[in-house]
């Protein structure tokens, strides 16, 4: 007996119940874990690693506060269940899943929760690569001693494996926050590079959630600063952002749970989500136009 081959019908993928996963981005102080304050506190579970909740103080919010990498691995785990590729000895895997749920409790615990908020990825990034630096792969198989390189490619591939495991969890809304630091690049450019350790983190995680938000002070009339979500790549500022539903303009509203009804709201029309015109270049100066040639005589 043949089994059936197991196509998930476009009708039965529209009708699934996914949640939105995004990283916002900002500057120390611009108020993102004060965004929690526009969620609803009773289906939000803030998983704070900063110990930084005096900004939303008053705010009745339940929290989980891992303190080692481990911790953090065990609650990814716990809260996006098992993956079936992966071998009982690796993390992740069904065994993981079983060992955590004898530690943590019934999972059925997290259903009342729709949101995860984890404040921040950048101190998710500290304690990963605190703890890379004491496995064996960080130090050298001859002399023993501290191998800096290899920590950092143990520190990618923890951090790839772990924002890809909480981007699985198809059932509820995963939000990472980050600081936003501003460099000069080789040839003395401004850019905005996300502040985590390592390389690989901060360039392959704008391709593993669905939106990338940068919230930043913009300028509003008569050059009054004002808090607001760059949400589109095509952004003058050079902000990271990038919106895969569509719905976002360049600009909405520093309101986490408005962001979401939107990003939830009417499908857009397909002819707004792909565009075939041709750019429109800008029109050469004068300076540097090609003059004609001109000979003589």
């Amino acid at each position: 007996m043949t089994g059936a081959l197991p196509i998930i019908t476009a009708d039965q993928r529209m009708a699934e119940s996914r949640g939105i996963k995004g990283v916002i981005f900002g500057g120390s102080g611009i108020g993102k874990t004060s965004l929690l304050w526009t969620l609803r506190n009773s289906t939000t579970l803030f998983f704070d690693l900063e110990a930084g909740d005096l900004a939303i103080e008053g705010l009745a919010v339940d929290a989980i506060r891992p303190r080692t990498w481990t911790e953090c691995r065990d609650f990814a785990v716990f809260i996006g269940g098992p993956n079936p590729a992966l071998r009982d000895d690796q993390v992740y895997s069904a065994a993981h899943y079983a060992a955590v749920c004898q530690k943590f409790g019934d999972p059925a615990a997290l259903d009342q929760y729709d949101t995860v908020f984890i404040d921040s990825i950048t101190v998710a990034g500290r304690l990963c690569f605190q703890w890379c630096k004491g496995q064996p792969e960080a130090h050298s198989e001859k002399t023993g001693k501290p191998d800096v390189r290899g920590a950092y490619g143990l520190h990618g591939r923890e951090m790839i494996a772990w924002l890809t495991h909480l981007q699985h969890t198809r059932g509820k809304n995963i939000w990472f926050v980050g600081i936003l630091d501003e460099k000069l690049d080789d040839f003395n450019r401004k850019v905005f590079v996300p502040q985590i350790d390592g390389s690989k983190t901060g360039l392959e995680l704008p391709g593993i959630v669905d939106q990338v938000i940068t919230m930043a002070e913009i300028k509003g009339d008569g050059d009054q600063l004002q808090r607001g979500f760059v949400c589109q790549t095509l952004n003058p500022w050079g902000y990271p952002a990038k919106d895969r539903s569509g719905r976002l303009d360049l600009i909405e509203p520093p309101h986490l749970g408005q962001l979401m009804d939107k990003i939830r709201g009417p499908l857009v029309p397909a002819e707004r989500r792909l565009t075939y015109q041709s750019p429109q270049l800008p029109k050469p100066s004068p300076a540097t136009a090609d003059t004609p040639n001109v000979s003589s005589n």
